[in-house]
């Protein structure tokens, strides 16, 4: 019982300014509508607490272990629902050098009994999260800012 979710989008700003945009938890409430908080340190083996708001969706807070950080280029968790093998997510943001700027390859792997039964909800709730979380990233990391400014 596997499902899939993929998104990816151009972001017309350099790695290093998505990667600071992504990885400031604190930042989240400012501008991600869908990961509307998110406390912990963004390391391996450590424990984030996020709140999730998926659009049209019921919210959830639940507390995944980051299990790869890859500086400027590799973020990504798992978070399960219950017992392991119920409903696990692995979650991961990529980010791709493209000439100046970046491409954000947002992907989470599900497995798990649930799976079958959430899939509908996965495919447009979760989805829509990921693609309004992307356009927000998008519009953080390519805003103006003043010199100096991250």
């Amino acid at each position: 019982m596997a499902h899939h979710l993929h998104t990816e989008i151009e972001i017309d700003a350099a790695p290093t300014r998505v990667w600071g945009i992504l990885t400031d938890l604190a930042g989240y409430p400012d501008w991600n509508p869908f990961i509307v908080s998110s406390t912990g340190t963004v390391a391996a083996g450590e424990r984030l607490i996020n709140r999730v708001e998926p659009p049209g969706g019921k919210a959830l807070t639940f507390k995944p272990t980051v299990t790869e950080v890859d500086e400027g280029r590799v973020f990504e968790w798992l978070g399960r629902l219950g017992l392991p093998g119920l409903f696990d997510g692995r979650h991961r943001f990529e980010l791709v050098p493209r000439g100046d700027g970046t491409r954000l390859v947002q992907t989470e792997s599900f497995t798990g009994l649930l799976v079958p039964f959430l899939r509908t909800s996965l495919n447009t709730k979760t989805l829509a999260g990921f693609r309004s979380m992307n356009a927000a990233l998008k519009a953080r990391a390519e805003a103006v800012t003043p010199e100096g400014a991250g």
